[in-house]
This record gives structure tokens, C-alpha cells and sequence, in this order.
């Protein structure tokens, strides 16, 4: 990439401290380029607020912001709830969000012919993965320019001074700067004192957590929600049908009231280092226990087993920036298959960061009462069991006379 070729460069724009400093550092760079903002809004609510004005002020020829909510939910997070997918734990916020705002930031970098695609990703992170391989898959040509590969900025101190020696106004200073993600399936926290994982987060410090409190400030009782899904998509709470938006931002207002979705984790990065990360994910923690709480009546034993090992994999693929691949594709085919069957109703008990089974039930139930029960039935015959313990045993007794018959221990 010859820098004297660069004359309009789409920039994938957040309004943070990254990407604010990267309009005045790409017009120094790289020859007073044009500089196109591209926001999507994947539900960072307050945080999209005058972000036209502030990417106009600091350089920016014009800037999309584009709302892309309803489609980040219901393409990428909700076929991942089908799944059951996560990785160690963490729910994907970050990694559901990147390929929807890739995908459109390429597309608007093609219709403006742009000459290059600008991220604000760390060298560090996972998330320069996630944009750049969603980039080839809808712009395979196009080149990119990643500034941290680039500038003398080393740190986020750095990026503050910077920042302040061009005017670019912040919404964070030195003692509060969480390297933060937000949008409205969660909030991710990192940075600061969360880097020595003997510290305990400051969850009851105001201002810490923003989707909700900790567990020990949730009321003193209980709080009940039924969650009806239809083929594995969740479609109403309480019995009010609601849109995939208004479903979400519901269940983050219950679960974020009861302390409900907290996650402390030192995760595996793909790039290779381990990183401690505090999420927020109050609805979303929600839907993937109901969810789960309704296939165990839906799903027969060989597809559950089997489709908890497609789910690891699916996180892991997720996580790792193969959003676009062969391989999600194939995956995702076989969850829809296995959601066919898996529409009803799960009620929860929400108690202080717990989420409590209260009652489930669906039309497709292959729980039957009359065969488990311990009671007298009419349907099971327990002789039957000698039979099928003798074949089933068969292998470990036929093991066992062998080591006996040549005296193994």
C-alpha cells in the first residue's frame, strides 16, 4: 500500500478514544486523506449521542451512522442462543457485534470508493481479527490500515495526550479510563486494576456496572419471567409478543435490576495471551438459560450430547473471527434443524445474580410422566432392565474373565 495512493479512507468509528484520535492521525499520516466515519449501532445507546458533530470537528468529511440492532440480534446473536454457544464462559458481546459493523463499514468503503478501510484496533486484541477477516469476505481487495501497527502511541495514557494536544474532546480522563464495549446485548469492562486478577471488581462502586447492580444491592425478592420461544427463538416475556429489540432491552432491565449476567473471566485470547475481561449480560444470560432449560424436554439424549460439542466449537469459531466461514454455515444449518421442535415455555426465578428453574413446558415434550415416574405405571416393565443390563454389561464382562483367565491386574 503506497500512502501517496490513499486519498479517502472509510474509518470504522466508535466515538472513543481510539478512533477519536485517528482523523487528526490519519490527515497527518497520510496526506490530508478524506476521512469517511462509519458508526453502527449495534445499541451502545448514549454513547452514539453527538457523535455526528464530534467526528465533523475533528475531521471527518461526513459520517454514517447506521442502525443495525435488529439485524445483529436476530442473524448473528440469536442462531449463536439456538446454539448454546460461548466461549469459556463468556457470552461472544463483542465478537456478535464486529462481523454485522465489518460487513457494513465494507460495503459503504465500496459504494464511496474508498481507498482504504481504517480500524482502531489494538495489535493486542481479537478484535483486529474480527474486522479485517469480515473486510476480505465482503471487500477482499481492500486495503487496511490499522494505526496501531503504525503510530508511536504506545499506551492509552498516551492516546489521552494525543487526544488533548488536538482537541479532540473525551468522555473519559485518566482515572476512569475502562477500555470499555458496549451494545445491547452487553458491556464489556477491561483495564486499570481489572489487570491484576487478585483484585475484586468494584461492582458496588457507582458508575462500575452500568447494565445493572451487583447481586448483594438486588432486592430482597424474587422476580418471576416466562420466556415463550418458538423454534429456539425466544418471541414473548409474560405473554406480551414483543420484537427481537424490545425483547432484549426488556430482559436486560430484569435481569440488570437482580444482578443477574455478571462474568469475571481470564479468557484465552486468539492472539495467543490470556486477558481478564468483566462482562455485563443481563438479558442475554437470561435467554441462554431459558433456552437451555427448554431443550432438555425438546431434545432427544444423542442430539443434546452432540450439540453441546457443535456449541464449543461455534464459540470458539465466533470468537475467533470465522463468522464467515464454510464451516458457521454448516454449523448453523444443523442447530436450525435441531430448534424445529423447541418451542414453549420457560418460567425463571430471578434471586440475586441467580437464575432458578420455576416450571417449563412445551407442546414437543419428550418428558413423559407416566414412564418416569417412581410410582406404579402401566407402561415400563422392569424386568426388562436384566436383559438390556446383560447386552449393555456384555463388553466389561467378557474384559474381565480375560484379565482373570491371564492373571492381569
Amino acid at each position: 500500500m503506497n500512502k501517496q495512493d490513499i486519498k479517502k479512507v472509510v474509518l470504522a468509528y466508535s466515538g472513543g478514544l481510539d478512533t477519536s484520535i485517528i482523523i487528526p492521525w490519519l490527515k497527518e499520516n497520510y496526506n490530508n486523506c478524506e476521512v469517511i466515519a462509519v458508526s453502527g449501532n449495534v445499541g451502545q445507546a448514549s454513547e452514539l449521542e453527538g457523535l455526528e458533530e464530534k467526528a465533523i470537528k475533528t475531521g471527518a468529511s461526513k459520517i454514517y451512522i447506521e442502525d443495525l440492532t435488529k439485524e445483529f440480534l436476530e442473524d448473528y446473536v440469536f442462531p449463536c442462543v439456538q446454539a448454546g454457544a460461548k466461549y469459556e464462559d463468556y457470552l461472544l458481546g463483542t465478537a456478535f457485534a464486529r462481523p454485522p459493523i465489518a460487513k457494513r463499514i465494507a460495503e459503504i468503503a465500496v459504494a464511496e470508493g474508498a481507498d482504504a478501510i481504517c480500524h482502531g484496533c489494538t495489535g493486542k486484541g481479537n478484535d483486529q481479527v474480527r474486522f479485517e477477516l469480515a473486510i476480505k469476505a465482503f471487500a477482499p481487495d481492500m486495503p487496511i490500515i490499522a494505526p496501531w501497527r503504525e503510530w508511536d502511541i504506545k499506551s492509552r495514557e498516551e492516546e489521552i495526550e494525543y487526544a488533548e494536544a488536538h482537541n479532540v474532546p473525551l468522555k473519559i480522563n485518566r482515572e476512569t479510563n475502562y477500555s470499555k464495549d458496549k451494545n445491547i446485548w452487553h458491556l464489556s469492562h477491561e483495564g486499570l486494576d481489572l489487570e491484576d486478577p487478585m483484585n475484586e471488581p468494584l461492582y458496588n462502586k457507582e458508575g462500575f456496572l452500568e447494565m445493572g447492580v451487583s447481586p448483594e444491592m438486588a432486592p430482597d425478592k424474587p422476580t418471576y419471567v416466562k420466556i415463550h420461544f418458538e423454534k429456539g427463538i425466544a418471541t414473548a416475556i409474560d405473554g406480551k409478543e414483543m420484537g427481537s429489540v424490545e425483547l432484549v432491552e426488556a430482559l436486560n432491565k430484569l435481569g440488570g435490576e437482580n444482578g443477574i449476567g455478571l462474568l469475571d473471566i481470564v479468557e484465552n485470547r486468539l492472539v495467543g495471551m490470556k486477558c481478564r475481561g468483566v462482562y455485563e449480560t443481563p438479558g442475554g444470560a437470561i435467554l441462554y438459560k431459558a433456552h437451555d432449560v427448554l431443550e432438555t424436554i425438546c431434545l432427544d439424549k444423542e442430539t443434546a450430547h452432540y450439540k453441546q460439542l457443535v456449541a464449543q466449537k461455534l464459540g470458539e469459531i465466533v470468537y475467533n473471527a470465522q463468522w464467515y466461514s464454510p464451516l458457521t454455515e454448516a454449523i448453523l444449518a444443523f442447530v436450525k434443524k435441531t430448534q424445529e421442535t423447541v418451542t414453549g415455555d420457560v418460567t425463571l426465578k430471578l434471586y440475586k445474580g441467580n437464575m432458578i428453574n420455576a416450571g417449563v413446558s412445551s407442546p414437543y415434550s419428550l418428558y413423559d410422566p407416566e414412564i418416569a415416574t417412581f410410582d406404579e405405571d402401566n407402561v415400563y416393565n422392569q424386568a426388562d432392565s436384566a436383559g438390556f443390563i446383560n447386552l449393555y454389561g456384555l463388553p466389561i464382562k467378557v474384559y474381565a474373565k480375560m484379565k482373570a483367565k491371564n492373571n492381569l491386574k
